[in-house]
């Protein structure tokens, strides 16, 4: 297990990297199964169905536990919050994507590392950077051969199997990672930029114009002018579906009955303070920590602070104060406690101190006691005279300061782990000791002190205001009063406007979102949501401390969306078309029948606007905005030409060109290159993306998370 730590330790970012992110199945199983039971079997349990292979609900929950064993195993988290459960949940869906869709593309064009590559790759001559990271000597700077050979050996020594586990890993991440270079390569092998390619991209990037334009626009015809005909908007519509695709939604409407604490609860928090106030008082000051810890909602602070540093409510009077001194009951509107501060200690501290340590950390192949004698041993050796640097880089398992020589800088009060700080700053300059914490035994050397300030340590006694059971039982009430009168949506809308209650609303609500504005975790509702029909109302959903109804007033399906709903998008879209159908007729009158540019201008009674610098990129024109139709026709005009009529955005346009001209002279082979690059670095990501379509994904996730 030792060699696992000290692997972990030198892995640094690659390995937090690669595990947090690009996890593989090590522990997972094999994709198909084993002992002729498939991985993709459907059952009832199907939470999502990939390139025709079904996933079921248990298999995707084991991956995903894995992943956060993982997670927890090189993180040292105990627990996972939800923004961290949901990255996770949202990783394990890529890796399963990538896997399942992947591989089959792989074993479709026949690739596959063979053994000898593994072998090559992890003992041969071309060491895969990830082993050579994680085998090379820190000390020296070299890979360490023998370490790789040392690790293989000893893994299955280790009873709870993470070494090996951890091997496995780094054995398919490797393979992983070689198959998709592998497949990258042949896509980057096929990609081809013509000469005639080079040659127009380098000009329209170098190439610049200045030119002049008139501008009609659309608002000049009012919309009463343009009759837009049923049948015209139905065949817009048949047209152009595509553009009125839609992902299924749900519109979320719901009444929220918060637990909140009531006037009694407030009355109950207050008394509780007041009536403990005297056995605070009387408490001996060597059992003031123990007497917090059994009566308080917040643990005792050992802090020492110095003025400035407590609230202003308390601050002037704990340095006034005698030791037992008690200030308050008082409110503390921050977190909603009722408080009691009384001054524990007062102490004449440095504000900050500069220590070394060595971290000497148990592990399966150094125990707690072991770990504990080799401290020990340390600290005689430095009080023998011996070099605490050259025994700090030898020893200390802090990587982030073993090659200081243990050097941890000045640091003040707070900053380190607790029992490391108070250690260090109730020591005198010079002082070596040992200090046991979470991490381990520290061997500690005091390299330095500020000068002493007044600091105190206050006792807080608190009490939150919390619902009580019988305001909770009060809410719940109201709750299933509502939820037993709005038995339908009509039901649910009168009651909501009869008792004036606020009715809140979420819109557009997808099935893999993970928020809505109010709720720290809303899937619950959103599950709820996406199995309910239009116009359904829920039963009582708990969430945090709320009771919620909910409703859903419309249902929105993955495909197109209705004519009705999009007929505005598509009248004002018909209109515009024909707007411009007008003005470019009139305009193209008017060019006949005006002898130059300046007096088509005068004759429309229109001012002439100037652009210039304006190349083929460019993605607006001063004066006219994000036109790109005009960009276009001014880049293709020759000198001196006029455009004809040029319907754009916002309306429609004439153009004359001024001049063209070079920035700098173009480089094709260099354009060429450049073309190559920018399409390299698209292909991998716009391949996957290729594939996942044609993957007919069914994602059910929101079933179950």
């Amino acid at each position: 297990m030792g060699t696992l730590e000290n692997i972990r330790n030198r892995a640094g970012v690659l390995v937090t990297v690669v595990i947090g992110l690009a996890l593989v199945a090590f522990i997972l199983g094999d994709i198909l199964g084993t002992g002729g039971q498939s991985l993709f079997t459907r059952t009832q349990f199907e939470i999502a169905e990939i390139a025709g292979k079904s996933i079921s609900y248990q298999n995707f929950q084991e991956r995903f536990d894995n992943l956060a064993e993982i997670y927890r195993l090189n993180t040292g988290e105990e627990s996972l919050d939800e923004g961290t459960r949901s990255e996770l949940l949202d990783d394990t869906w890529e890796m399963l994507l990538r896997e399942i869709i992947l591989e089959e593309e792989y074993q479709e064009i026949g690739l596959a590392v063979t053994s000898e590559e593994m072998y090559d790759m992890i003992r041969g001559e071309h060491i895969h950077p990830i082993v050579r990271q994680l085998f090379t000597d820190p000390s020296t700077g070299m890979f360490d051969e023998e370490h790789v050979t040392q690790f293989l050996r000893s893994m299955d020594q280790d009873p709870s199997g993470q070494q090996r586990a951890y091997w496995l890993y780094i054995e398919n991440e490797i393979m992983r990672e070689r198959k998709k270079t592998k497949y990258n390569n042949l896509l980057n092998k096929g990609l081809y930029i013509t000469s005639l390619e080079a040659e127009n991209a380098a000009q329209n990037r170098n190439r610049r114009v200045d030119f002049e334009f008139i501008s009609k626009p659309y608002t000049t015809i009012s919309d009463d002018e343009v009759e837009v005909s049923n049948s015209e908007i139905r065949r817009y519509y048949r047209r152009n579906s595509d553009k009125f695709h839609q992902e299924a939604s749900r519109d979320i409407e719901y009444v929220s009955f918060d637990v909140e604490p009531s006037e009694e609860d407030d009355i109950e928090a207050r008394e509780w303070i007041e009536n403990i106030k005297d056995d605070f008082r009387e408490v001996e000051t060597d059992r003031l920590s123990q007497f917090v810890r059994a009566n308080s909602d917040e643990p005792f602070d050992r802090t020492n602070y110095s003025y400035g540093e407590l609230p202003d409510e308390i601050n002037d009077f704990m340095f006034n104060a005698d030791p037992g001194d008690i200030y308050g009951p008082y409110f503390d509107e921050g977190d909603n406690t009722y408080k009691l501060a009384r001054l524990a200690e007062i102490n004449y501290m440095p504000d900050s101190v500069r220590a070394r340590h060595i971290l000497i950390q148990p592990d399966r192949e150094l125990s707690h006691e072991e770990a504990d004698e080799l401290a020990g041993e340390l600290l005689d050796k430095i009080n023998r005279g011996e070099s605490f640097e050259e025994l700090a880089i030898e020893h200390s398992q802090d990587g982030g300061s073993r090659f200081e020589g243990g050097d941890l800088g000045w640091f003040s009060q707070g900053e380190m782990i607790e029992e490391f700080s108070r250690a260090s700053f109730e020591a005198d300059i010079g002082e070596t000791f040992i200090v046991e914490t979470d991490f381990g035994f520290h061997v500690v050397e005091i390299l330095n002190r500020s000068s002493e300030v007044k600091k105190v340590q206050v006792a807080k006694l608190v009490r939150e205001v919390v619902p009580g059971s019988d305001t909770y039982q009060e809410v719940y009430r109201k709750a299933v009063e509502f939820a037993g009168n709005a038995n339908t949506y009509e039901d649910f809308v009168n009651i909501i406007e009869k008792e004036g209650l606020t009715k809140r609303t979420a819109n557009n609500v997808r099935a893999s979102d993970r928020s809505i504005p109010g709720f720290e975790s809303p899937r619950e509702l959103i599950r709820w949501a996406f199995e309910a029909e239009e116009h359904d109302v829920s039963s009582i959903l708990e969430l945090q401390d709320r009771f919620v109804i909910a409703a859903i007033p419309e249902v929105r399906e993955e495909g197109t969306r209705p004519l009705e709903e999009v007929r505005d998008e598509i009248v004002r879209s018909i209109r515009k078309e024909k707007k411009g159908e007008k003005i470019a007729g009139e305009l193209r009158r008017q060019i006949n029948e005006a002898g130059s540019f300046e007096e088509l201008a005068q004759s429309l009674n229109k001012q002439i606007e100037e652009a210039s610098g304006i190349s083929f990129t460019s993605f607006s024109v001063p004066g006219a905005g994000t036109e790109p139709k005009l960009i276009g026709a001014a880049v293709s005009l020759e000198s001196g030409e006029m455009s004809p009529p040029v319907t754009g955005e916002n309306g429609v346009y004439v153009v004359r060109l001024n001049d063209t001209y070079l920035t700098q002279e173009p480089d094709y082979e260099r354009e060429k290159e450049r073309l190559r690059d920018a399409a390299r670095s698209r292909v991998n990501n716009e391949a996957f993306e290729a594939l996942k379509k044609l993957a007919d994904i069914k994602d059910k996730r929101y079933k179950f998370f």
